[in-house]
This record gives C-alpha cells, structure tokens and sequence, in this order.
C-alpha cells in the first residue's frame, strides 16, 4: 500500500475550495491523468483514467463529506484506493487543503514509480493546478450534502 500525503494554501475561503472540489466532472482541470468522471447519485462516482497509456475505469464510493471540512472515499472495484480531503480555515480570505491518498500499485511500472516518488510529485502537480483553477474562479458550486461516517 502506497500513502501519499500533501497540503496546499489557497487564497480562497474554505467553503470556495471545498464548493470547487465537490465539483467532480471538474477534475480533468486539474488532475493529470483523469479522463472523466460522472457522478452517479450523492455517494458514488465513476472514474475513467488514462495514465501513462493505461486506460482504467472504476467506481467509488463518499464514505463521509462534511461541508467546509472533509470528503473521503474508497474505491467499491477495480483499482484499491482510498483517500481523504480535509479543507481548513487559514484566515477569512485563505484556506489549506490537506490530501491524503492510500492505494495499491498493481504493475511493476506503478510500483517503481511509487518508490521513486512519482506519486508524491503528480498529487503535489495537480494540488497546484487545483490552486490555480479555483483561485481563477472563485466563488463555485458544488454539492453541499452531508454523509455521516459510516
């Protein structure tokens, strides 16, 4: 099992970066790698990536999402991952986002990669243009519901 954990601060409120995050068909913006994703109902979306020509497609699963605070999720088949998002108050005008990611390598090539830190670089990449996109566009929706720890 591979763990990559990293943080950004962005000049938005909490409630702006998390509103932008939960806007999941949106993570082609930001993250490298990730062809679409379509969310299913209010718990469960379907992910299609596409890294380093390995096309793969899966479903996971919000095990817990607190507006202004956290999303986690686990994948329910296909790639075994699981991670967590938690958003916090910096000032009024600025928040950390703090994402913490566990998921198993399947071939050699990913699980090379994840020793050499590949991981830990692509997260730190897509953290940044996550930065970019929602400091750019401010105020955003996104899904406001809550789903108690399981």
């Amino acid at each position: 099992m591979t763990t990559v954990e990293q943080s950004i601060d962005v000049d938005v409120p909490a409630r702006v970066a998390y509103n932008q995050w939960t806007r999941f068909e949106s993570f082609p913006e930001f993250m490298d790698g990730v062809e679409s994703i379509t969310q299913v109902d209010d718990t469960h979306t379907h992910w299609v990536t596409d890294i380093a020509g390995v096309t793969r497609e899966f479903d996971a699963e919000i095990t817990e999402q607190h507006p202004d605070e956290r999303i986690a999720w686990t994948s329910t088949d296909g790639t075994s991952h699981a991670g967590v998002v938690t958003f916090h108050k910096l000032t009024d005008t600025s928040s950390r986002v703090m994402v913490q990611l566990d998921w198993s390598p399947g071939n050699i090539t990913e699980k090379v990669g994840s020793a050499l830190g590949v991981d830990e670089r692509q997260v730190r990449a897509d953290l940044n243009r996550f930065k970019d996109l929602v400091e750019q566009k401010g105020e955003a929706s996104g899904w406001r519901g809550d789903v108690p720890r399981s």
